[in-house]
Parts: C-alpha cells; structure tokens; sequence
C-alpha cells in the first residue's frame, strides 16, 4: 500500500508483541467473570448528578455494548470509549491508522459522531528508536483527520511492549441510538467486512508476509458503515472485533432475546484466510472465542468453518440488524428457539 515514504529502516516491530491486535483480548468468558467479580454486588448506576445536572446512562454494562453512552440534561449524549493493543503489522505508520481506526469504530457502532481523541501510547524507553513511535502516532493523527475530529494531547508510559490506541469521545442523538440489544426477530443480519484479519495478522507476525488487503480494511472506517444502518432505520448493531463474529452475534442476540441464524455460505473472508487457517495460522483468541460460543451454538458446518466465524477480528466491520447498503446480508434473527447461535 503507497503511503509518504519513512526515513527509518523496515523493522518487525509484531515481534514485541505477545499476540497480535484485538487478538490479545482478555477471553470474553473470563472478561465477562470479571466484570461479575468487579461490579455484581453494586447497585446499578444510571443517574447521577453534577456540574452538568442529570447525567442518564444509556448504553453501558448490561448489555455489553460497545461503549458507554449518556444523557446530559440538554438532551445530548455523549459517546465514550476506549480501546489500544500491541503491533498488529510491522509497519509503524499503519499500526496507528489500524489502531485509530479500531478505537472510533466503537463511536460509529452507536451511530455516533466522533469529536475528539486522546493518544494513549506505551513504549520501551531506550529499547526502541522514538521515530517509529512518531509513525504510529501520524497513523493515528491521519484517521483523525479523515474522520473530521481533534486529536490532541493524551498519555504515554514506558513499558516493554509497545501499545497504542485512542480514548474517543463523540456525539450521538439519544433516540437514534446503535444498540446491541435491540435486534428483533424479523431482522437481516448484515456485515460490512470481511472476515480473517486475525488469521492472516497471525501470519504476518509469525512469517513477515505483507497482507495489503488485510491492511486496508483494518484502516478502512466504519464511518459510511454507520450512516448507512442509521439512513435504513436500523437500531441494533456492534462491530465485529476481538471475540469474532460468532463471538459479538452471541452477545446481540442474547441482549436482544432472540437466535441468530447464520449463512456460512454467504459470509465473506479476505485473500489467502481459508489458506492460512489449513497451515495452522489460528489465533488463540480465535481458539478461545469458539469454545466460549460453542455452548450456545447448533452448528451444521465443520470446526474450521466455525474457526473462521470465530476468528478475532481487528478493526472489523459492523454487524447491523437490518439490510443496510454495502453490506452483506449473512442470515437473520428470528424468535428465540433453542440456541442463541444457529450457523448452517
């Protein structure tokens, strides 16, 4: 992929790494048993009150949705969240475009605008040339710039393995919301990505082979993805990254109470991942993600089909309850019957 030329020397900057993007997730079962642990003996928070006056959550723990959202007084609401990893590709520049484009994934998810973005950034102080942490943070600003908000300031720490990302704060109207609780049984589901970024990043880090389709839906924003569910009417919808797409349905349809019912036929993968899962390039999140769906799911296609579903995703596309334009529609919700996850 053309980019503005570095004067700094190729570097494999994946093998600082442990795992690979969104891939190096806590498991969402033992993520889910933390947040158990954290916050199941507290009282449920949804007002609270301040310099703002009444502060209304809307989107936040329950569901596991994809970021926080609340209500301030003047009816607006405001969209926040986080998200960052270690080198997901061995490019400098394009690490922080992924990484970017990752974190305001979660604000177009909630049919949001993002207005602004802190920098969060870690890296091994004398272990690693600097300029190359200047090259992810222009990736990152690049995204900045294409999605029309400010990034500006934000934190860096020292540590060994290097991690980038953003805090995202963006704008949404309250009663036009993206939720991952509102499918109804009825409802296409559409993608708007193709899968087997986890796969093939995988590879990346293990052989240093360069994918660039992979690369450019990874820096590819959700941005047309979210205005094109909210233009369809569409009230339900996630994006599809570290716990796979079997992963993220599961979650839907179980805030939603509903089954989703999968097409494998008709789901897209990227260039070279059917290849790349045969020579064994398969994430352990990938791994995890499965065995965590695998008792909610009625399957009718063969464990390296439900490997490819579950593979975990960086920077992936929506996944909206609804028809929507340029997506593709890979099956529907219906009512609850059985297991939340059918896959034929």
């Amino acid at each position: 992929m053309a980019r503005a030329g570095s004067p700094l020397p190729p570097i494999r900057l994946t093998q600082f790494a442990p795992g690979g993007g969104c891939s190096c997730k806590l498991g969402p079962g033992d993520l889910e048993a933390l947040i158990r642990s954290a916050y199941g003996a507290l009282p449920d928070a949804h007002f609270a009150a301040g310099a703002l006056g009444r502060v209304e959550l809307l989107c936040g723990l329950d569901s596991g949705d994809d970021a926080t959202v609340v209500r301030i007084e003047n009816g607006t609401a405001i969209v926040a969240t986080t998200d960052f990893f270690p080198p997901v590709v061995d490019d400098a520049y394009y690490w922080g475009r992924i990484a970017a484009a990752n974190a305001v994934s979660d604000v177009y998810a909630m049919g949001g605008t993002p207005v602004s973005a802190l920098n969060l950034l870690a890296w091994p102080a004398g272990g690693l040339d600097y300029g190359y942490a200047a090259e992810v943070l222009r990736g990152g600003r690049s995204v900045a710039d294409e999605a029309g908000f400010v990034l500006a300031g934000g934190h860096s720490i020292a540590d060994d393995t290097p991690l980038y990302g953003l805090a995202v704060t963006g704008v949404a109207d309250p009663d036009r919301l993206l939720r991952n609780d509102a499918a109804r049984p009825g409802d296409a589901i559409s993608l708007t990505k193709p899968l087997g970024l986890g796969i093939l990043n995988n590879r990346h880090k293990a052989t240093g082979e360069r994918f660039d389709e992979a690369v450019a839906v990874m820096s590819r924003l959700n941005r047309e993805a979210s205005a094109a569910a909210l233009a369809a009417g569409a009230e339900a919808a996630t994006d599809v990254t570290g716990f796979g797409l079997l992963g993220h349905l599961y979650k839907m349809a179980r805030a939603s109470g509903v089954t989703a019912v999968v097409d494998s036929s008709a789901v897209s993968y990227l260039a070279g991942a059917r290849e790349s899962l045969a020579a064994g390039y398969v994430p352990g999140g990938t791994r995890r993600n499965l065995e965590w769906v695998r008792p909610y799911l009625d399957a009718a296609v063969p464990e390296s089909e439900l490997l490819l579903l579950a593979d975990a995703q960086t920077s992936g596309g929506l996944l909206v309850a609804g028809e929507i334009a340029g997506g593709d529609v890979i099956g529907e919700f219906v009512s609850l019957r059985g297991a939340p996850l059918v896959v034929f």
